[in-house]
């Protein structure tokens, strides 16, 4: 009985990376809809992007700093402008230009390009030598196959319609106000796609900063007082009116709210932890999860048109990411060192690395 409960307790454990990762894009599902609901009443895109990171700073700074006290790095005038420029990736500059392709483009748009951050950040943690990858090693080719057949999946959804699937049913949910702009899709893919180049970047960055800054409650803090700074900023120079900044009672407060505990807050913890443990590789990997999720509930609930391509490019996706999964699972098993090539280290063996003389001796049951 006992064997069996700790066989248990490891499989959670083997697997709790991965089930976050899709908690957390069940969690950026729900966004994607109450945001397009909160612009479509009129909310500023840039004024809700400050107070989400605003809330997200009150929110995370008491479990920040009582959690963290005694783990958390000195920071240091150097630390501190790369918190800065971590948080001018990943929120004054790249959800500024995320948010506002929304009001050209659709939910559904957004979700699938999204995808497109997985094999970008697999490209740059590659040539940075944090991803290990091995092409003589059927799992090193799952990676790179996994990520190639990711994109094509995303590239069919966005590129390919083709014909329409008749909705089974009238909507169950209409979102009301004004309707989304979608009068400049070309400006609004632009801005998609340099979110995605700079989201990317983001997510690499991130891996980086955690060696350094090995605290995520107080990361997730830093950034989003600096994001929300940043982003206050450039919001009073775009906008001078002043009702841009008011915000009623209504599904405004309530995305902001929504958008500052669980996404800018709860979710990008749990993100910065998988990346710690697993690398940012894994984490961009869950993104065509949010992407299936948010074509799903499209159709069968808010009654938007659903495509064959969009059916196609998911079912391609899904193969992709099974690939890129499998391939990764073989970080924990196999050593990738040779005579002839350079090292690369996991994260699995980076923190065995970490772990001081004194505990190993302890671990070795040594004084």
């Amino acid at each position: 009985m006992a064997q069996e409960a700790s066989s248990q307790v490891g499989v959670f454990r083997k697997f709790k990376p991965h089930i976050l990762m899709v908690l957390a894009q069940m969690g950026y599902t729900f966004l994607y809809f109450i945001t397009e609901a909160s612009f479509n009443h009129g909310m500023n895109p840039h004024v809700y992007i400050t107070y989400r990171h605003i809330v997200s700073g009150v929110v995370m700074l008491p479990f920040a700093y009582f959690l963290e006290r005694k783990e958390r790095p000195k920071l240091t005038v150097a630390l501190f402008l790369e918190l800065f420029v971590l948080s001018l990736l990943g929120v004054g500059l790249t959800l500024n230009m995320y948010f506002a392709s929304l009001r050209y483009t659709s939910p559904t748009f957004l979700a699938s390009m999204v995808n497109t951050i997985a094999s970008v950040t697999f490209v740059i943690a590659v040539a940075l030598r944090l991803e290990a990858l091995n092409l003589r090693n059927p799992r090193g080719l799952a990676k790179v196959l996994g990520t190639l057949v990711s994109l094509a999946g995303v590239m069919t959804m966005t590129l390919y319609k083709g014909p329409t699937v008749r909705n089974l049913w009238s909507p169950l949910i209409h979102i009301e106000g004004k309707s989304s702009i979608h009068e400049n899709w070309l400006k609004g893919s632009i801005l998609t796609v340099c979110s995605c180049i700079t989201w990317s970047i983001w997510y690499i960055m991130q891996a980086i900063t955690l060696k350094r800054y090995p605290a995520q409650l107080s990361l997730t803090t830093w950034m989003s007082f600096i994001g929300a700074a940043q982003s206050a900023v450039f919001t009073v120079c775009i906008e001078h009116e002043r009702a841009a900044w008011t915000v009623g009672f209504n599904i405004d407060l309530w995305s902001i709210l929504y958008a500052g505990v669980v996404c800018s807050g709860l979710i990008i913890f749990i993100q910065l932890w998988c990346t710690e443990e697993k690398g940012p590789v894994f984490v961009t990997m869950f993104n065509p999860v949010s992407t299936i999720l948010v074509a799903i509930l499209a159709y069968f609930v808010l009654g938007e048109r659903l495509y064959i391509g969009s059916i196609l490019g998911a079912a391609i996706v899904i193969v992709g990411l099974y690939l890129l999964l499998w391939g990764k699972e073989g970080d924990e098993v196999y050593i990738i060192k040779s005579e002839d090539s350079p090292s690369y280290q996991t994260y699995e063996e980076e923190k065995d690395d970490r772990i001081t003389p004194v505990k190993k001796d302890a671990l070795h049951g040594e004084p």
